[in-house]
């Protein structure tokens, strides 16, 4: 993936949800004083999300969300409307602007995303500084409770964009998005991703830096393979599918991933769902135990992880078992203290009732302060 040039702190997915939330409501805190508020500008490399992101914001809200693609615009008249004539009683005829189709028309609150915006050209570009100051064009604005927010290519980096002048620049709060393995997994558990994909992503989260491997590419690529139940047994056909979407260096790190059996890694249901310990515990132990006799500790720290982003996802159910089992399996030798105290501080990092539950069990309680 390219080297980011965006502008603003680098933040994971849940860091740029976060100061969105933050900006959008003091936006609107500022329109109840009268005072328009500052869109926001999220930089990054392409296929991390940044659209989508913006769109899942607007849905979880509730909000309405218009789509502008500035780069699709050839002329001036795509961006503040074409003219027609109209009469005015004192005046006659007067030339009107009508606005496009894409400028929203109820009242919000609602988000106009100007998509890729730096690939527009630059007359473009200099017409929207007027909608970024203004939350108008001179033909049209926003109705109220309406937030602007952008998305960048960065620049300097082999892309075709426009460069922003400093004038635009001060127009915006920007912020630059990066890849974060974690966080990628606990959205592909929310929406289906195979799980094997986020079990290789997670082992190799290094593997995420190509021109072509970008987390959407992935997503691509883990959808062609949901249906193959024996990546082994169709190794040639999976691996033409993985060349075809991801750079080579990604196709031989998935190809290593399930020559190495990481494919078949405990999930979190055959641990929280066991009726024994027995039922997963030989497989754990087999799995932390290379054939060299070495330990595998990227297997049992992605198992873990995948264990973590399952209890405090938003679509995690409890059960009864699920608290005793999630103790006597980090209870179990096979992982490390650190490891184990690791997985309990991140935990304790997100607190909801059900997170708490599993703090709060006692033997893992006394075998966390016996290691410190």
């Amino acid at each position: 993936m390219k080297e980011s040039n965006g502008y603003g702190p680098k933040l994971n997915a849940p860091g740029i949800s976060q100061l969105l939330e933050h900006g959008f409501q003091r936006n609107l805190q500022l329109l109840e004083d009268g005072q328009l508020g500052t869109p926001i500008c999220i930089w990054g490399s392409h296929g991390l999300g940044k659209t989508e992101m913006v769109q899942e914001y607007a849905k979880s809200k509730g909000w309405k969300l218009a789509y502008c693609a500035p780069a699709q615009f050839e002329e001036m008249g795509d961006l503040h409307g074409m003219p027609t004539i109209k009469e005015d009683e004192q005046r006659g005829e007067v030339t009107m602007f009508a606005p496009p189709e894409w400028v929203p028309t109820e009242e919000g609150p609602g988000i106009l995303l100007l998509d890729d915006i730096n690939r527009a050209d630059d007359r473009i570009l200099r017409g929207i500084m007027q909608l970024l100051q203004n939350f108008a064009m001179f033909s049209w604005e926003l109705p109220p409770k309406w937030q602007i927010v952008a998305t960048a290519n960065p620049e300097g980096s082999g892309y075709s964009v426009t460069p922003m002048d400093e004038a635009m620049l001060t127009r915006m709060i920007h912020l630059t998005m990066s890849f974060d393995a974690k966080a990628w997994g606990k959205w592909a558990m929310e929406n289906g991703v195979d799980p094997r994909g986020i079990d290789f992503v997670l082992s190799y989260p290094e593997s995420v830096t190509g021109n072509r491997t970008t987390p959407r590419t992935l997503a691509q690529f883990f959808a062609q393979i949901q249906r193959i139940k024996d990546l082994s047994g169709e190794l040639d056909l999976v691996s033409n599918l993985a060349a075809s979407i991801l750079d080579e260096s990604t196709v031989a790190a998935f190809v290593n991933f399930v020559n190495n059996d990481l494919g078949e890694l405990l999930t979190p249901e055959d641990i929280l769902d066991a009726p024994s310990e027995t039922q997963w515990k030989d497989r754990l132990h087999s799995l932390a135990k290379g054939k060299d006799g070495s330990f595998r500790i990227d297997r049992v720290s992605t198992i873990c992880t995948r264990v973590f982003l399952h209890i405090t996802s938003e679509s995690y159910k409890p059960s009864p078992r699920h608290v005793p089992n999630f103790s006597r399996f980090m209870q179990d030798q096979s992982i490390p203290n650190d490891l184990r105290m690791s997985v309990m501080m991140e935990l304790s990092s997100h607190p909801s009732p059900e997170s708490d539950t599993f703090l709060q069990d006692k033997d893992l309680a006394v075998l966390l302060v016996d290691k410190l």
